[in-house]
């Protein structure tokens, strides 16, 4: 769905997390960067993909990476999700879509015969110097942490 490739410049970002703090691709300036796109917070998928990267946030840490997950939920719902499954990252509350739409991962979804528009789970692994070193498509959300470092 998306566009970008390894190798792009990560488009520059500026959005607020669960809590109402503002942050931008170049508050990572320097660090390693998971960016991880999930279509709505709470669900089987999206806690599996979250609480994987969670479980083995030590090792990314280790290797010098910083995590954030994205999607189209309120803070509230973001602000809970982090909450109840002790998520260790930031989480954007992307409501307007300004970061899902910079990265094009909105776009037509299939789901039980319907088609409608909704968020294309993908993770973006972004280098030192903000650009793509990795876009991850066919996420395993159970495995997910495997598929990165």
């Amino acid at each position: 769905m998306t566009t970008l490739k390894a190798g792009d410049k990560a488009p520059n970002f500026s959005a607020l997390d669960q809590d109402g703090n503002t942050i931008s691709l170049g508050d990572y300036k320097g660090k390693k960067l998971v960016v991880f796109f999930y279509p709505k917070a709470s669900t089987p998928g999206c806690t599996a993909e979250a609480c994987n990267l969670k479980d083995n946030y030590q090792t990314f840490q280790a290797q010098g990476y910083d995590i954030l997950g994205v999607s189209a939920d309120s803070a509230k719902r973001q602000q809970n999700f982090k909450n109840k499954y002790e998520l260790p990252y930031p989480l954007l509350a992307d409501e307007d879509k300004q970061v899902i739409e910079a990265f094009e991962v909105w776009g037509p979804k299939k789901f039980m015969g319907k088609e409608y528009d909704g968020i294309h789970r993908t993770t973006f692994v972004i280098d030192e110097n903000g650009v793509i070193s990795e876009v991850i498509q066919k996420v395993k959300t159970k495995d997910h942490a495997a598929q990165i470092l």
